[in-house]
Parts: structure tokens; sequence; C-alpha cells
């Protein structure tokens, strides 16, 4: 293993569980990349050097027999999950200088499985659209998404071999899609969200990015142990639900990226089915965004009344809109939810995955914007775990995703199709590998 910037999760785990390689050998190349690459990128709020390495150098000193199933693996965490070790100031100027009491439950999970947390990744403003400093690790003219940018860039550009974010619309799958990476959003609940700044809490969702399936079950698996760990490929072909846009999208603009890596998986034996959403679902985005934003002008309205002026024009009018929406209209899209979980998970019943756009096209130019969510809508409405997968590049050399969503609780059934789909398409080559090997 001589490059370990460049090594999966799946590689650096039983190196490290062994004693082969040090954590604090891979701690220290990692903040050396960081330190030497992060001007550019910005994609950390927070990485303290001497805490990493101290905290390296303690789980050396474990017994290979007592050692965690995330033994010394690095990790970056999202801004607003709560850190005891570290500041989470939430994307935010109200936030500086706060030092929660204790870890997020799901970081407790990550150190008792003896993984390491090395350092704070930059968010969005409190997980909303107003975007941070990120850039795109691809092309620093253009955005890494949000509101998990920090997460996503960091693991693209190889400072980290894995991170958790959260999605309470696109905020994970969209981000890993823009930056060529696999981004995983479990089951709602899955992973727990308390010690989470919530936003909205029918839709927040604690997700993670790594560079491979594989690496994908292993980190979810230490965060949400019902998950498992090892979930190989599925042996027989997988009946695919492709659905090529939402009504919703006024268009799709990858270059027919989706359509040849669905012609691909069918040449590898998928039995793909071309589908359209049902009727049902036609209302999805609108349900979606007033659940969110009635619950988010709930529980962020104190705080808005206190700090208005220090809040973003983006956040403000947001939190103002949801608070019109009155609990007459919030009970009813509630409903609306109830009926749209039961009739997708009939009409899904006969499929393996659903196949979609992780997003209308690459990122967007510019950084002051994190791109169009809507096409992560469905998959957050419900409830649903979904993944993408990094499939082409655009003539500009940005990246593009596939996204496969299952139904509730099938997890490890999405996994076991994502792992076998990704063995059925080119091999990808991230940022630091070579691409004509």
């Amino acid at each position: 293993m001589t490059d370990l910037t460049n090594a999966s999760i799946a590689e650096l785990a039983p190196a490290l569980a062994s004693g082969r390689l040090s954590v604090r050998t891979l701690v220290a190349t990692l903040v050396e990349r960081i330190e030497a690459t992060d001007p550019a990128l910005h994609a950390w709020t927070h990485v303290d050097r001497d805490l990493a390495l101290a905290e390296a150098a303690r789980l050396d000193a474990v017994p290979v027999a007592s050692r965690g199933p995330a033994f010394g693996l690095p990790l970056g965490v999202k801004d607003i999950i709560d850190t005891a070790t570290l500041p989470t100031a939430l994307g935010s100027p109200v936030g500086a200088g706060r030092r929660p009491a204790q870890d997020a439950t799901c970081v407790q999970r990550w150190r008792a499985a003896h993984g390491l947390v090395l350092g704070k990744t930059v968010t969005t403003e409190f997980a909303y659209m107003h975007p941070g400093p990120p850039a795109n690790p691809w092309s620093a003219r253009h955005t890494p998404g949000g509101s998990s940018s920090g997460s996503a860039a960091a693991v693209a550009a190889r400072q980290v071999p894995a991170a958790i974010g959260t999605q309470t619309n696109g905020s994970v799958i969209r981000p890993a899609a823009y930056c060529g990476v696999v981004g995983f959003k479990p089951t709602l609940g899955r992973i727990p969200f308390d010690g989470v700044a919530v936003f909205s809490p029918t839709f927040d969702t604690v997700g993670t990015f790594t560079r491979s399936v594989d690496d994908a079950a292993i980190v979810a698996h230490a965060l949400a142990p019902s998950i498992a760990r090892d979930v190989a490929p599925r042996a027989r072909p997988p009946r695919l639900a492709v659905l090529g846009r939402f009504p919703w999208n006024a268009s799709i603009d990858d270059g027919g990226a989706l359509d040849a890596a669905v012609e691909q998986l069918r040449v590898a034996g998928a039995n793909v089915v071309p589908v359209v959403l049902p009727e049902a679902f036609a209302s999805a985005r609108d349900v979606q965004r007033s659940i969110m934003l009635a619950e988010g002008a709930r529980a962020l309205g104190a705080l808005q009344a206190r700090e208005r002026a220090r809040l973003s024009a983006t956040l403000n009018e947001g939190l103002d809109a949801g608070r019109a929406i009155g609990a007459d209209a919030l009970a009813r899209d509630h409903a609306a939810r109830l009926a749209m979980i039961a009739g997708a998970t009939a009409w899904l019943a006969s499929f393996d995955a659903l196949v979609v756009p992780p997003a209308p096209g690459p990122a967007p130019s510019g950084l002051g914007t994190t791109g169009d969510p809507s096409c992560c809508t469905l998959a957050s409405l419900l409830g649903f775990p979904a993944i993408t997968l990094p499939i082409a590049l655009t003539a500009g050399g940005l990246p593009l995703g596939l996204q496969l969503v299952g139904i509730a609780g099938d997890d490890d059934a999405l996994l076991s199709v994502a792992g076998w789909c990704g063995a059925a398409l080119p091999a990808w080559r991230g940022i630091g590998e070579d691409r004509a090997s």
C-alpha cells in the first residue's frame, strides 16, 4: 500500500487492524495532504493536527485482539454533527466558538468502533442552501454541491477516505454525484440523528461519502450495526426500474451518460424496465418542500427571532416561507406523504432498485449555488435508501452519476444491487488515479 491517500477503506481496514499500518502514519499522511491542498479547496472548517496525532497514538496502543470494526479509520464529520473534542459551528457566524458537551450518537458509535475523527467538514449554513466556501475538486470554478459540501469534496480530493454528512432533500446524493464519489443515504432513521442540528425531523438523515460501495457498507455498519458490514454484490442480475427524469425537472443534461450506463447494465444481464412516475407522485416535490420548510421554521424559529441579522437572506426567506404554512396544510402534506410511501412501496416491490439521475446534470458553474436537489426529492420524501455511483466525466472534466433507490429497510439489498452495478460498469478513476490504467 504505497499511496495511502488513494487507499480505500476496504484496503485500510485490515492493514490497520493487524498493525501492518500504524494509525499515526495514516493520519500524518492525510493531515499533510489537507495542509497542502485545502487552502485552495476549503473543504474543512477545523482540523487539529496535534489532537488527531494524539488520538492516533492512543489507538496504536490498543492490542490487536481488542480492535473494533472501524479501527483507526479516519472520518470527516459535517459541521452540524456534534463533536465534543472539536468545534461544531453549524456553518454560520451564529455558531462560532460553539463547543458541544458530547458527541452526536453517530460519532459516539464511530469512536466506540475505534474509528478516528480527523476533523470537521464545511456545511452550508444550518444545512440549508446558502453555500460555504468549498470548491469542487474537479474544477475550482464549480460548486461541490450541498449541504454536505466539505464532506463530498474532502473524499473526492483524497484528503480523507470517508466522511459523513446529512440529507434533508439532496444533501448527500447530489454533492457525491458532483464530486465523483459514492454517496449513500440509508433508510430514514437507520443512523441515529441525536446530536445533529435538526432542520426537518421528517427528512433529516445521516449519510456517508466514500470511494466505493464496499467502503460505504463498512462505514454505515459502524454507524448502524443493522446494516451489514460486508455486502456482496448480487449473484444474479437485478431487475431495475429506470426513470430517466422526474416531471418537475425541466431537463436532464448529462450528455446521455445515464442512458449509456443503463445500456451497459442491460448488456451485463440486468432486466431493465423503463418506467414513468405514477400520477400519484406528481405533487411529491411540493409536499416535500412544504414539510421541510414548515419544520425548518419551527426548528429554527427562535434562533431566527434572535439572530435574523446574522442569517443569510436565503435562510431567512426559507424560514419565513415555512412559517406561513399553517397546521392544517402541514397535516395534509404529512397525510399525502404517508400515502405516497405506501404507493411507492407497492410500485417498486417487483424491482430490485429504481434507477434515476442524482442531479439534472454536472456541477453548476460558480460557488454561489449548491445546485438543484430535485432529482433527490422523491427518495428524501419517502425516506427510502439511495446511493449514487460515479459513471462518467463530461467533456469539461466534471463527474456524472447514477442514483439507485431502494425500499425502506432494504439497505443491504440496495448496497448489494449497487455492488453488482458498480462491477458491471467501467472502473471509475478518481482524482489522483491513472485514468489510462
